[in-house]
């Protein structure tokens, strides 16, 4: 994997009251370098871990995650019962979303087209 540190900016950020293991920023950033390589339209990445709530048996965690993607950016909230499961889910659903976007893209074709073509006078 070709290091993209410059490349992809890159923000984590952990809620007060939330306690990860260190290995799980490096694999949220790994695994979104990996979908920006070999790309340029994934220019950054901010990820965020909370626990928002508290149930009657065990805490709920929230990840949010948002890719900085031209041209429109997407985000992914998760919630579960670990931090590490909200994570993987996040990560999951902005993969989908960014392969899904290229795939799009990839095939102009099957866009809608604008219905504000313009005619020559007299055409």
């Amino acid at each position: 994997m070709a290091d993209h540190t410059g490349a992809l900016d890159w923000e984590f950020h952990v809620g007060k009251e939330t306690q990860i293991p260190d290995e799980l920023e490096q694999e949220a950033r790994k695994r979104l370098m990996d979908l920006a390589q070999g790309h340029s339209d994934l220019i950054g990445a901010a990820a965020n871990i909370e626990r928002p709530a508290r149930r009657e048996s065990d805490y709920v965690y929230e990840a949010r995650i948002v890719a900085y993607i031209r041209p429109d950016n997407v985000v992914a909230v998760q919630k579960a019962v670990s931090a590490e499961a909200a994570l993987d889910a996040a990560l999951s659903a902005v993969e989908r979303q960014v392969r899904s976007k290229r795939d799009i893209l990839r095939k102009p074709w099957q866009q809608p087209h604008s219905d504000d073509t313009e005619y020559p006078l007299g055409g």
